[in-house]
C-alpha cells in the first residue's frame, strides 16, 4: 500500500485532475445529468496532451474523438430528445457477426501499429493501436446499445490497466481497475434489462 502511495505521489497534478473528472463523468452520467458532458471534455482533452506528451499518439486521438463525442452527447441529451419519441432498447448480436468485426479490428490494428511503428516514434505502437481501434468500436456499440459492449471494455480497460502502469500513468490505470468493475457491472445490469424486454415482448 506504501509503495502504491508513493507511485500516485509521482503523479503529475494533470493526470490526478483528468482522474478525478473522469470518476465525476461516471457518477454524473448515472445520475442523468448534463454536467457529465463538460467533465468528459475536460477529461479528455487533458488525456489528449498527457498521452501525446507520452508518445500514445493512437490514444491522443481517441480523447480528441471523446472530446467530440461529448459535444454531442450534451447536445443530444439537450435538443436531441425534443426530435425523437422512441427509446433505443437493448439489443443482442450473434457471436459470429462479433467474430468477423474482432478479425477485421485485429487486422487494422496491425497495419496501423506498422505504420505508426515504422514512421513515427510512437511507444507501444501495436498495443495503443489495437485498445485505441476496439475503443472505437465499442464506444459505437455503446451507443447503439448492444449488450455486449460491455465485454468489450472489460478486455480493453484490462489491457489498458497494463499499458498505463508500464507508462508511469498510475492513477490512470487504478481509474481503469474501477471501469473494469463497472463494466462488469453494466454488463449485468445490461442483461437483466434485456431479459425483461424480451419477456415482456412474448405473447403470454
Amino acid at each position: 500500500m506504501d509503495r502504491l502511495l508513493e507511485l500516485l505521489a509521482l503523479s503529475s497534478p494533470a493526470e490526478l485532475v483528468a482522474v478525478c473528472l473522469a470518476i465525476a463523468y461516471v457518477i454524473l452520467a448515472i445520475r442523468q445529468s448534463l454536467w457529465c458532458w463538460p467533465a468528459a471534455a475536460i477529461s479528455a482533452s487533458i488525456y489528449t496532451v498527457l498521452f501525446f506528451t507520452g508518445r500514445l499518439y493512437m490514444e491522443s486521438v481517441l480523447q480528441i474523438f471523446y472530446v467530440i463525442m461529448a459535444g454531442y452527447g450534451y447536445w443530444s441529451w439537450v435538443r436531441g430528445r425534443e426530435h425523437t419519441h422512441k427509446t433505443l432498447e437493448i439489443s443482442q448480436l450473434r457471436w459470429q457477426w462479433h467474430a468477423c468485426w474482432a478479425l477485421a479490428l485485429v487486422a487494422v490494428s496491425l497495419v496501423l501499429g506498422f505504420t505508426l511503428n515504422r514512421y513515427t516514434n510512437a511507444d507501444m505502437a501495436y498495443i495503443d493501436t489495437l485498445t485505441t481501434v476496439f475503443s472505437f468500436f465499442a464506444t459505437f456499440l455503446v451507443a447503439r446499445k448492444v449488450l455486449e459492449n460491455w465485454l468489450y471494455w472489460i478486455v480493453i480497460d484490462v489491457v489498458y490497466i497494463g499499458l498505463f502502469w508500464v507508462k508511469g500513468y498510475h492513477a490512470t490505470a487504478l481509474l481503469f481497475v474501477v471501469y473494469v468493475i463497472m463494466a462488469a457491472i453494466g454488463y449485468w445490469r445490461w442483461r437483466q434489462d434485456f431479459q425483461r424486454n424480451l419477456a415482456y415482448a412474448q405473447p403470454s
